[in-house]
């Protein structure tokens, strides 16, 4: 199965050409070599509320990207707003994802526990916020990988060979 998956990365450095994007560059590759997924769409928006609502809708009923994974605006800065953003697209959260991140990170790493980042379902999309570092973005991604594949299948509505999980 090749999952079309969608990069959005929020940061003001980012989209003004201030700063490189190495997290979706680390994206792009866990995606392609771990997920056997294909990059159908990939923007930079800055920490905008708006911007980025505007860019997730896009992604997800436009292109109809399986998995859309943000990285970026997801710490305790005041332009951190990525998380809010998300939770205003999305029609169900998946917590147990979120929980699974922030546990697996933080038994390295205590500061993990001010990643705030959400995943959720918008239609047959699944939305995951990661943080904005490459070593963040591997570190969380990694920690739901073995279970993105089953959660795609759920929310795409295709067959889960799981039985008694409601």
């Amino acid at each position: 199965m090749v999952w079309k998956t969608a990069i959005l990365t929020a940061s003001d450095k980012g989209a003004r050409g201030e700063r490189e994007d190495t997290s979706a560059q680390v994206i792009r590759e866990l995606v392609e070599e771990e997920l056997g997924g294909e990059i159908v769409e990939y923007r930079i928006v800055p920490d905008e509320p708006d911007e980025i609502i505007a860019a997730l809708i896009e992604m997800t009923d436009y292109f109809h990207a399986d998995l859309v994974l943000t990285t970026g605006g997801t710490e305790l800065a005041i332009r951190d707003v990525t998380p809010e953003a998300t939770r205003r697209v999305i029609e169900r959260e998946v917590p147990g994802m979120a929980e699974a991140m922030r546990m697996t990170v933080m038994q390295k790493n205590r500061a993990a526990m001010l990643f705030r980042g959400i995943v959720g379902i918008r239609g047959r999309t699944l939305i995951v916020n990661l943080p904005g570092t490459p070593k963040g973005v591997h570190e969380n991604l990694a920690a739901i990988m073995d279970q993105l594949p089953e959660a795609l299948l759920m929310v795409t509505g295709q067959f889960s060979s799981r039985s008694g999980h409601s």
